[in-house]
């Protein structure tokens, strides 16, 4: 009998190989961000961002081993990089001003989790004396809890400053392939935006985490071709595959729900 319990579906999943639960995982955002699109409109898009940034920074603290590398990767890429499937789609379809508050937005929202974690993990860890049986479930949770989510200030302010200005440039340069095509070739803009602007992302937050913020500063060459370049054709491949989405999205949005054409120049 088929396990559709969540211990019974990540069981199965762990029986595949990481590649084919990497391309769930794609197909899963993808499909995410244009259904919440579909039934909320501009607020579908706004709640994806904030999820998947919040998703992203948690899925980080696992590295997995995948076939075509030698080391382990830490995962978040596939979650963080679908953000700009969702600007995109805000940018084409609600303008540039929805586009910017969606990136507002996933940042308070990542802000204010972070605040509201470390205020939770105030409160004193349980005392085992005083826990019981019936408590006594609940004494790694402080740990747990901790491990997630208190985040290295030089790896929050790295990613924060690398997530807002990639995300500017993303939704500027779509603007501009956009004005400069007379709104033809959404494949183009759509790529080229986010393939610059992760780019952007993967350097600023490189060389910020590891060496302006690092109190031991990295190497240029590994943090050049293992931090920066290493991953990067992930990113890419990311932005390929969800162009087919960028495309179904013309189906998708509810126009009485967007920004006036104006809006979109």
């Amino acid at each position: 009998m088929l396990d559709l319990s969540p211990a019974g579906v990540i069981a199965a999943l762990q029986a595949w190989p990481p590649e084919a639960v990497w391309l769930l995982l794609l197909g899963v955002c993808f499909s995410a961000a244009l259904i919440l699109v579909r039934l909320f409109g501009e607020a579908g898009a706004y709640l994806y961002i904030a999820v998947a940034i919040l998703g992203a920074n948690i899925q980080v603290m696992k590295p997995v081993d995948f076939a075509v590398f030698a080391d382990p990767v830490a995962l978040g890429t596939v979650l963080f990089a679908s953000t700009y499937l969702a600007t995109d789609i805000l940018r084409e379809h609600y303008g540039a001003a929805a586009a910017r508050r969606g990136v507002h937005l996933g940042f308070a929202a990542y802000l204010l989790w972070v605040i509201l974690m470390v205020i939770t993990l105030g409160f004193r860890p349980l005392d085992p004396a005083a826990a019981g049986e019936g408590l006594a479930w609940a004494l790694p949770n402080h740990d747990a809890i901790a491990t997630l989510f208190t985040p290295a200030p030089a790896f929050f302010a790295a990613g924060m400053i690398a997530y807002l200005v990639s995300q500017y440039h993303d939704i500027w340069l779509y603007g501009i392939l956009r004005r400069m095509t007379g709104g033809r070739f959404l494949w183009l803009r759509n790529n080229a935006s986010t393939w610059l602007s992760a780019l952007i992302d993967n350097i600023l937050f490189s060389v910020l985490a590891w060496v302006v913020f690092a109190s031991t500063p990295m190497a240029w060459e590994p943090l050049v071709f293992t931090y920066i370049l290493g991953t990067y054709w992930l990113r890419l491949a990311v932005a390929v595959l969800d162009t087919p989405f960028v495309y179904l999205a013309r189906y998708t949005v509810k126009p009485n729900l967007g920004a006036p054409a104006a809006a979109h120049a």
